[in-house]
């Protein structure tokens, strides 16, 4: 696809996210003004910050989340990453997921499930930036045996019940709260 027809399609996506989600209409507007005024805010390389696109990674059943214990911020998060210059977010998110995991029979809603911009401290060469995170879901529809990347400590399914009881990660837990909310599981 066209690169803005990408971007046309992620600036409709993200208004989209703002109307379904009231209490984060803020959190969509500022990610539509960073779209529209940073230099290539898709590259690593804009080192104010740029967009990733990360994973709501659910079992077949939806009670469990396939979470990363993330080897440089040494933190469990969802997974996700970069989207190195490509502004098909849900793409990126697929990507990541795939390789992250290992798993195979992967299927992903192209609908945004969440955003948050947070920052990344420096390290090394890299200065503090923000990662303008647009967040998606994907299902395992296969084998759940993941295979641990060199990006991760650790991979484990979680419950998602104990991300609202246990969890001490606000992004994490307001995900869980959405996932819970939803219909459709």
């Amino acid at each position: 696809m066209d690169p803005l027809e990408e971007i046309a399609r992620l600036n409709h996506a993200l208004r989209g996210f703002g109307r379904v989600h009231p209490l984060q209409t803020g959190t969509s507007e500022e990610f539509l003004n960073f779209l529209h005024t940073a230099a290539m805010p898709f590259h690593r390389e804009n080192v104010s910050g740029h967009f990733t696109a990360s994973c709501w990674l659910v079992s077949a059943d939806g009670e469990r989340v396939l979470l990363t214990h993330h080897r440089k911020l040494n933190r469990w998060l969802q997974l996700g990453g970069h989207a190195d210059g490509h502004a098909d977010l849900p793409a990126v998110c697929l990507r990541e997921a795939l390789e992250e995991s290992g798993l195979k029979h992967l299927q992903l809603d192209p609908e945004i499930f969440d955003l948050d911009a947070h920052t990344i401290p420096a390290r090394g060469t890299d200065p503090q930036h923000t990662h303008w995170d647009v967040r998606y879901v994907v299902r395992c529809a296969g084998a759940e045996q993941w295979r641990l990347s060199e990006e991760s400590l650790a991979l484990a399914w979680v419950p998602i019940m104990n991300l609202i009881n246990e969890c001490h990660d606000e992004s994490l837990q307001r995900m869980a709260r959405k996932w819970l909310a939803r219909k459709d599981l």
